[in-house]
């Protein structure tokens, strides 16, 4: 019979598992649109579901990538020969992942593209996608030696309260410029959309629906 684990140091387990799983990946899959990581666990096996924009780049020639990613992740945390399985699946709309587009900022930054240029491109990109809302922080050495932070914003996007831990998704990333370190922040206000698909499922509180009168029957 296996020891019995409190609770609270099961949270905390699987909380450095996922960190340390979700840091791996974002590592290993940067270029290859690596739009986050859900963690299923089954009776018969742990399975990890890989989103991301290229696919067909995370599985590789015949599958041979997501296998070697497999025996990475089997030795690193001591699963049993079958016991933990990855798969890949594609993001719905790379315009509404805050990871995807905050990888985008930095590999256009780091390619030696004007940062006012990227961020409007991003901006653009996010709101054509059918995004509510969008930000993006450039903080660092952007030009020259002093350091500043240069903001870019579009549309509605809300600060506070229970419905950004549904409507919000944001992402940072770390530029290593020739000058020092760049710090990039993408933030997106994301659309409802009650099959939870393209957007938040839970409408926002201050949300007023207004129905078409009813036909008077009585007459």
């Amino acid at each position: 019979m296996a020891a019995a684990v409190s609770k609270k140091r099961k949270f905390v387990t699987d909380g450095i598992f996922y960190a340390e799983l979700n840091e791996f990946l974002r590592r290993e899959l940067a270029e290859d649109g690596y739009a986050g990581v859900e963690v299923r666990v089954t009776p018969q096996r742990t399975e990890i579901v890989i989103r991301a924009t290229r696919t067909q780049s995370v599985l590789g020639e015949r599958g041979r990538r997501i296998k070697e990613l497999t025996a990475v992740v089997q030795k690193r945390f001591n699963f049993k020969e079958g016991a933990v399985e990855l798969y890949a699946e594609r993001v719905a709309s790379r315009g509404l992942s805050a990871m995807v587009q905050a990888e985008s900022l930095k590999f256009k930054l780091l390619s030696g593209l004007a940062v006012r240029k990227a961020c409007y491109g991003i901006l653009r990109f996010v709101m054509e996608s059918g995004a509510k809302g969008c930000e993006c922080v450039v903080s660092g050495k952007v030009r020259g030696q002093r350091a500043q932070g240069m903001k870019f914003r579009d549309g509605y996007m809300i600060h506070s309260g229970n419905p950004t831990k549904h409507y919000i998704d944001q992402a940072s990333r770390h530029v290593y410029m020739r000058a020092g370190i760049v710090g990039v922040t993408v933030k997106i206000m994301l659309p409802y959309d009650p099959t939870g698909k393209a957007g938040a499922k839970i409408p926002q509180p201050d949300f007023v629906q207004v129905y078409e009168p009813k036909e008077d029957l009585t007459a």
